[in-house]
């Protein structure tokens, strides 16, 4: 079995350019972006879609309490910053596909249906407490689970030179990972953040989290990052105990 070094090695002699193999190397501010996906009221507060389910909101709200931090730690660093957020029902219903509305009728207990999700200048599509973007951030509107399907993410991406993407947001096991793995094939090194993205069951964050250290991108937490856009990245950051996730998240 070949060690690491030697695997990293290998894999430089192949790449056309330079290979990013490090975490501090990945988050570098110059090629960074930090996505932050869907934190809006509908996910995340009381009497939002989630809760209206039946849902437990604890991982998600504590997830998006450790949010503000990290933003403002990429905005100081000159790490572009990405919200994006859904936009699903409208007047004459836009978006919503049969298929789309199938699914929910089988299984959303009348969200979608019955009950407004995400719809423009409401309350419930609004970005949640204290996540939300800047004049002047790029917010991109999605009306499907991927950030990239539709969108302008992509252009802005290319744009700013971005080859990684820092990814947060909820749900981790639905939109946030179906984005991640989309960044993937597109080419784009993936940082998962394992406490800086959440759901509504562990069960259900913990698969997304093998999947992803599996086959999509590297899983780290909101600290290990965060050091590095303020300067100071710790011994420990990294390794198997930075990887596994915060219990709540």
């Amino acid at each position: 079995m070949s060690d690491q070094a030697e695997l990293i090695r290998a894999a430089k002699r192949l790449s056309h350019r330079e290979l990013l193999t490090s975490l501090e190397e990945k988050t570098a501010p110059d090629h960074a972006a930090l996505v932050v996906v869907d934190v809006q009221n509908d996910f995340c507060a009381p009497g939002g879609m989630m809760d209206n389910e039946g849902l437990d909101l604890a991982a998600v709200q504590a997830m998006a309490a450790r949010l503000p931090s990290l933003i403002d730690a990429a905005r100081v660093a000159g790490v572009l910053v990405v919200f994006i957020r859904n936009v699903y029902s409208t007047e004459g219903n836009l978006y919503l596909s049969d298929s789309w509305l199938e699914q929910a009728a089988r299984r959303r207990g009348g969200s979608y249906t019955q009950r407004d999700i995400c719809a423009e200048g409401s309350w419930e599509g609004d970005f949640y407490g204290n996540v939300r973007p800047r004049p002047g951030e790029p917010v991109v509107t999605k009306h499907r689970f991927s950030a990239f399907h539709n969108t302008d993410l992509e252009t802005i991406l290319k744009s700013h030179a971005i080859r990684t993407v820092v990814m947060t947001g909820v749900a981790s096991n639905v939109c946030v990972e179906t984005t991640a793995r989309e960044a993937f094939v597109r080419d784009y090194y993936v940082v998962f953040l394992s406490d800086g993205t959440a759901t509504y069951a562990d069960e259900d964050h913990q698969a997304t989290l093998r999947v992803i250290d599996r086959s999509f991108g590297e899983v780290t937490s909101v600290a290990a990052v965060e050091r590095i856009w303020r300067g100071g990245e710790q011994e420990g950051d990294r390794g198997p105990a930075s990887r596994e996730p915060a219990r709540s998240a």
